[in-house]
């Protein structure tokens, strides 16, 4: 039988709605599957009616994540990201996949509006810092300098539908900061494509929920450190929590964090755990590290540029600790 593209469609409607309609009709089990990612544990919890579904949504919610870390990840060597870095300098425009293109816009607009504080050229100094952290010896004063001098988001330049140039020898993309919750974003995009409403993603800390569980008012997410925690009830909305608790670099009496301000090319001297709660993935991931950098005082004036955005703070500087959590804007974010 032929079928000619009305009908074709009409089928594939027919089919794709009583498909929905099962969906819905069916009980709702709940469905947990781990799996490491991004050299960390990726786990996806999401309610579906059978485990043939669970089973195909998952498959496909992996297949986009593997995607995007060949897309993403600078430790791989063939990555696109690390092929885009190596033509830096070279004066020509590289086309792109929309994938890369969207997250270093996202990423570019990031850092202007946090004035440099994140910065997804910060590939140099991460390497190098990296390598000081493992083996212990703190790096040199032009060691430093010339990884610095590479660290400058203002030059990548990007040009529609889809053209990146890198402007100087030895820029080096690192979009580690803002990949996990980027990640999460397109995953969730996946699993409401599938009819799936009820969903929690966790990239290693970084948490994406939909709709709540059936039968609750939100996802249970717990805050904070030791005795000091608090349970939030959270829907449609991403939670980062950014912390150098462990991993750091002692050098002449200074513990320097393994996180770092690109303004200065150094570990961060404050210890901060920072928790942000914001609309999308992309933007919690990446301003845990913006708001972790800048410290209490200065976050208290850059929180005005991201509407939507909730953040808590508990900060020690010079064995004083502080906490401060900021008032939430309901006015839609830019980003």
């Amino acid at each position: 039988m032929i079928f000619s593209d009305w009908s074709r469609r009409t089928v594939l409607f027919v089919l794709f709605s009583l498909a929905s309609w099962a969906i819905i009709a069916q009980p709702l089990q709940r469905y947990t599957f781990d799996r490491g990612l991004f050299g960390t544990e990726f786990r996806q919890i999401f309610y579906a009616p059978n485990d043939s579904v669970a089973q195909y949504v998952r498959r496909a919610v992996d297949a986009r994540m593997d995607s995007l870390n060949v897309v993403m990840s600078d430790y791989l060597d063939g990555s696109e990201i690390n092929r885009l870095s190596a033509t830096a300098g070279s004066g020509q425009w590289v086309a792109v996949s929309p994938d890369l293109f969207d997250i270093l816009s996202r990423a570019v607009a990031i850092a202007k509006a946090s004035d440099g504080l994140f910065d997804p050229t910060i590939g140099p100094l991460s390497q190098l810092w990296r390598r000081a952290v493992r083996r212990k010896i703190f790096p040199t004063k032009p060691e430093l300098r010339k990884a610095h001098q590479r660290v400058d988001y203002q030059l990548i330049e990007l040009k529609k539908p889809g053209l990146v140039r890198l402007k100087k020898p030895g820029v080096r993309l690192d979009v580690g900061g803002i990949g996990q919750g980027y990640a999460n974003d397109e995953g969730l995009k996946v699993l409401h494509r599938l009819g799936i409403k009820s969903a929690l993603l966790d990239i290693g800390g970084d948490i994406l929920v939909s709709d709540p569980p059936p039968g609750e008012r939100g996802w249970r997410i717990l805050i904070g450190s030791d005795a000091d925690t608090t349970t939030l009830l959270l829907q449609n909305v991403a939670i980062t929590t950014s912390g150098a608790t462990h991993r750091y670099l002692e050098h002449n009496g200074k513990r320097y964090s393994h996180l770092m301000n690109p303004r200065t090319g150094l570990g961060l001297l404050h210890h901060a755990q920072t928790t942000v709660l914001a609309p999308d993935g992309t933007q919690a991931d990446a301003l845990t590290k913006v708001f972790s950098v800048a410290g209490i005082q200065k976050s208290k004036r850059l929180i005005k540029r991201f509407p939507g955005v909730s953040v808590w703070i508990t900060e020690e500087r010079n064995g004083k600790w502080k906490k401060w959590r900021s008032v939430t804007s309901t006015s839609p974010s830019p980003f």
